[in-house]
């Protein structure tokens, strides 16, 4: 099947690889010209583990294509994917939809024979409609179909997730779209994969359901964590104890400084937004916001704490700034609200992430960063653990304590057991371990 999709951010590059790799013929449409060019050359806007060698393989075998005509990628295409950016709206935290609907406008000019609109982009429940009642005033009735098919891709597992998913959601109001998407979908059923389909309303409220569940979880697990410091508990061991029940499961039970990214943030805000305009209060899910932004900014007073109360003149050498690993994405990363409180505190600021710096130098002023751990740490008085990477998991602790000038460390993931480093003459603090 040939298909068109809008955008090659994050969403919309990595669902059109991951079709053409299905055997569709995929064009990815995006006004950026010099983004264009770039994957064009097998250069990726984004990290994510194995995308550029999928999308090469895919490009040399003839199925996926890149361009900027939006007519072009259009022509003969029986589905357009509307895969664009929904960022909070200023001031009240509704998702900004002027790029969805731009979207759709542009598409309309381009629909000659039946085409599904579908909506990949995180859009509020009622979106679809809206999208339906505008091009019924631009296109006859049996020139189109509206559906939604949320993603649900974790970034650096965005592919796994594509072609292995958990399930697949696609809200659809009519038979032939129903047809469509089953067929996009198809090696999926192969696989057994469970494909819901369900109406568009209920497809829209899915996505942002799931996304509040999982923070939650997240807000819940940091709050148990602020009570195990002061009552001698060990909230790993607490996030372990509940999550070997079925019912609770132990992803997303892992403290930290707070969730991030380009997901949870808008999406819990605006879902919140989109509650009030229904008159239907979403106290937990407020909450949950309220919790994390808090949290955050927790993490700042923590890191002073462990230094002894004082920051002013200090150095401290910072490892990870992105929201996670195995991406470059600062979007609402933690890090964006810590490193400002702890220099604003007085704090000197050094700094490696093995993906994310570049991005962060766009939004991290007066921080110097370095291309590997060991420098960072040089002269430092703490060592401040943000994101789990990987390639902090194995820090030579002798070497590190060697370098610094200081030995207080910060694991802001709980990494480490606090014995391991404390061998090496570190005074250690993580979350939520008060025994």
């Amino acid at each position: 099947m040939k298909i068109a999709v809008i955008g090659t951010g994050y969403v919309g590059l990595v669902s059109g690889t991951c079709f053409s790799e299905f055997g569709h013929e995929v064009t990815c449409v995006d006004k950026d010209a010099a983004k264009i060019t770039a994957l064009e050359n097998n250069i990726m806007p984004i990290y994510e583990p194995g995308l550029d060698a999928l999308v090469a393989r895919n490009v040399e075998a003839g199925r996926l294509h890149f361009t900027t005509d939006l007519k072009t990628a259009m022509k003969g295409a029986k589905a357009v994917f509307i895969a664009v950016g929904t960022p909070s709206r200023r001031g009240d935290g509704h998702a900004d939809l002027q790029y969805v609907f731009a979207a759709v406008e542009e598409a309309a000019q381009y629909i000659e024979d039946y085409t599904v609109v579908v909506t990949k982009s995180t859009v509020p429940v009622g979106t679809g409609a809206r999208i339906k009642a505008r091009l019924s005033e631009l296109l006859p009735a049996d020139k189109f179909d509206v559906a939604s098919n949320p993603e649900f891709l974790r970034e650096g597992a965005a592919i796994e997730d594509f072609m292995r998913p958990d399930r697949v959601v696609c809200g659809v109001d009519s038979p032939k779209a129903h047809e469509v998407l089953k067929e996009l979908y198809r090696p999926l059923y192969i696989n057994e994969t469970p494909i819901v389909f369900t109406n568009r309303e209920t497809a829209e409220v899915i996505k942002y359901a799931a996304n509040a569940f999982l923070a939650t979880k997240i807000s819940f697990i940091n709050e148990m964590a602020d009570l195990c410091e002061v009552a001698g508990a060990d909230v790993q061991e607490v996030a372990r104890g509940i999550g070997l029940d079925n019912r609770i499961g132990g992803k997303f039970l892992h403290a930290g400084p707070g969730y991030g990214g380009s997901c949870f943030p808008k999406d819990t805000r605006a879902l919140v937004s989109t509650a009030d305009q229904y008159g239907v209060p979403l106290k937990i899910v407020r909450s949950v916001v309220e919790v994390n932004e808090a949290r955050k900014r927790a993490m700042a007073e923590k890191v002073i704490k462990a230094c002894g109360g004082d920051v002013k003149g200090k150095r401290l050498a910072v490892l990870g700034l992105t929201f996670k690993p195995n991406t470059d994405d600062m979007r609402e990363s933690p890090s964006l609200d810590i490193i400002p409180a702890l220099q604003a505190a007085g704090a000197i600021i050094h700094a490696h992430d093995p993906k994310g710096a570049e991005e962060a130098a766009k939004m991290l002023k007066n921080v110097t960063f370095h291309e590997e751990p060991y420098s960072t740490m040089e002269g430092a008085d703490a060592l401040v653990i943000l994101t789990e990477w990987n390639q902090f998991r194995a820090l030579d602790f002798d070497r590190a304590r060697g370098l610094m000038k200081d030995g207080v460390l910060v694991d802001l993931r709980n990494i480490y057991a606090k014995a391991d480093p404390e061998k090496y003459g570190f005074r250690y603090t993580g979350i939520g371990r008060g025994a």
